[in-house]
């Protein structure tokens, strides 16, 4: 089981993103999301950390399981997250820029987001959004990191649901 927790809040062609003060991925734009608690779902943690990072208080209905980030640094597995997406009604107002205790969330579009060479937002993203956007398959995104660089990606169809499955129990103790 995965610790973390990382989703994306979509409006019409953008994306709620958070531009983080903290390490990790600070000063960069990225989704909202965080730390699995003791006996916490994946999808309780997703639902708990967008209305603890934006004030909107999302159902378990509206969000939606994309899979899984993972990545091996430096030789070493570190670990990964469960990705959530959820989408706002098209004419619910957002206010942005909003200073928040994790940064600063502002709408950003996601031709923007996706753009080639957009330092604005972690190497890592590009390369599994699209899927969690445009795609009803649910994937584990593979990433190798070498000294702070992505070296290899992979994305690998998810069977079944790993959320509920037997080898997936969310107690994160």
């Amino acid at each position: 089981m995965f610790r973390y927790t990382l989703g994306f809040i979509k409006q019409n062609d953008r994306l709620l993103m958070l531009n983080r003060d903290h390490a990790p991925a600070k000063g960069l734009w990225n989704g909202v999301g965080g730390k699995i608690e003791p006996g916490e779902t994946p999808l309780a943690c997703i639902l708990r950390e967008a209305w603890e990072e934006t004030g909107i208080r999302l159902t378990a209905a509206e969000v939606h399981f994309k899979g899984i980030v993972s990545w091996q640094v430096d030789e070493t597995d570190s670990g990964g997250m469960y990705t959530f997406l959820a989408e706002l009604p098209p004419d619910e107002a957002y206010r942005t820029p909003r200073k928040v205790d994790e940064g600063v969330l502002d709408w950003k579009a996601i031709d923007w987001i996706l753009a080639d060479g957009n330092l604005g937002v972690g190497e890592l993203i590009p390369r599994y959004l699209p899927a969690m956007l445009f795609r009803e398959e649910r994937y584990e995104h593979r990433c190798t990191l070498y000294r702070n660089k992505l070296t290899d990606y992979s994305a690998i169809p998810l069977a079944g649901d790993p959320l509920y499955s037997e080898s997936a129990r969310y107690s994160c103790d």
